[in-house]
């Protein structure tokens, strides 16, 4: 049986949210979401108080029970982060930009920057993209990816296979991501047809209303144990008035970007979201707690996603399990071990951002200002200077 399990949307209503100001939230649909993130965060809690109780009453806790205590309380505090991007989207004050975006190469950015996660969690990502570009807001749709892989990776028991082409007159661009969400060898006639809760989690609301938001159409089928999701875009690259036509006979070519004209140059402005780097993913690596205070209290008002180690030792294992989209650490920790993880991120990401903190009077430089392409700070000027250098940082893949 094949089930659309998207939220019904007004097509209107999703172009209208993309050209000017999110459309108002469905209050229904909102109050379930509400539900579900207080569920999704009471239950790892509740699990993990059962194991500090126990903590406390015997004085003791095993290997086994001290990692499952932190993955409980990991598991609330990404719900928790999710809610603040979901909450962000409900706002209905969210004003959104059209930009000229290559979404394929934002795409194989967003797979190159995970392939560390998925290759940890011995997945494939099998990928048939076609070279196409969207007009969209570009922190949504760097959001929007993010989401579909974290969502996809949460689920699938096989491959997940990824398909970028262009859906028939009018051409539009579609994204198709398929997985099988159950073991297909245990599958029995009776889970067949049963969704497993966990495709309709939180990950799922917030992949599905990141893209209504964009006026982005998210169709959903599962069926026999697999899940196929199809995301269209509504402005490709080629149905634009003014813009380059889109190869009939769709061929893998790069298209050329044009000089916009006065009017495009007004009509598509960069993102001006009060929060575009929402959801976005920093460690921080410092020795001295006064500075990891420091930093974090400096880009708290961002909606980012944060870590802390403070060691290079540390971060080196923090990474090996997956890549976050930025580091800042501490200028005191340069050596050898900073060295050989600086050149090892990279070698597999080149447009990687890193950001020093320099205990000294130092100004304050971009990563195409410097060198060793590093970008630089001193810590006198974290509070004021530390958010636009990050989103600068963290947007050079737009």
């Amino acid at each position: 049986m094949v089930t659309n399990t998207s939220t019904p949307h007004p097509a209107n209503a999703g172009t209208a949210a993309a050209n000017d100001v999110a459309s108002a939230p469905d209050h229904a649909q909102w109050g379930e979401i509400v539900q579900l993130l207080g569920a999704e965060i009471a239950g790892p809690l509740s699990s993990a108080l059962e194991r500090i109780h126990s903590l406390v009453s015997t004085g003791q806790i095993d290997r086994q029970s001290l990692r499952a205590l932190r993955d409980s309380v990991s598991q609330a505090r990404e719900a928790g982060m999710v809610g603040q991007q979901l909450a962000r989207l409900a706002s209905g004050r969210l004003r959104l930009s059209r930009e000229r975006l290559h979404l394929t190469q934002i795409l194989r950015g967003v797979l190159t920057q995970r392939s560390r996660e998925t290759q940890a969690r011995g997945i494939q990502i099998r990928q048939s993209l076609k070279p196409i570009e969207v007009m969209a807001d570009g922190s949504l749709l760097f959001s929007l990816l993010n989401a579909l892989m974290d969502w996809a990776l949460a689920n699938t028991h096989s491959s997940i296979d990824l398909r970028l082409d262009l859906s028939s007159w009018p051409a539009k661009a579609r994204l198709t991501c398929r997985f099988a969400h159950r073991s297909l060898d245990l599958l029995d006639a009776q889970q067949e047809f049963e969704t497993p809760a966990s495709l309709n989690a939180l990950g799922w609301r917030l992949v599905e209303q990141t893209a209504l938001t964009m006026g982005v159409l998210p169709l959903r089928e599962d069926e026999a144990g697999i899940t196929v999701l199809t995301l269209e875009f509504p402005h490709t690259v080629g149905e634009e008035p003014g813009m380059s036509d889109a190869d009939p006979e769709g061929r893998e070519s790069i298209w050329e970007s044009k000089p916009s004209t006065t009017a495009g140059r007004r009509d598509y402005q960069p993102s001006s979201n009060s929060k575009p780097l929402a959801g976005s993913h920093v460690l921080i690596i410092a020795q001295s707690r006064d500075l990891r205070t420091q930093i974090q209290t400096a880009i708290q008002h961002m909606g980012l996603i944060i870590d802390v180690v403070s060691s290079m030792d540390e971060a080196s294992v923090f990474c090996a399990e997956g890549l976050p989209h930025g580091i800042v650490f501490e200028s005191a920790l340069r050596g050898p071990d900073f060295d050989m993880l600086f050149e090892d991120i990279m070698r597999e990401v080149p447009m990687f951002s890193f950001v020093e903190v320099m205990a000294e009077s130092h100004m304050t430089q971009l990563s195409t200002a410097t060198a060793d392409g590093l970008a630089r700070i001193s810590r006198q000027h974290l509070s004021d200077a530390l958010p636009s250098v990050l989103l600068f940082e963290l947007s050079k893949e737009f």
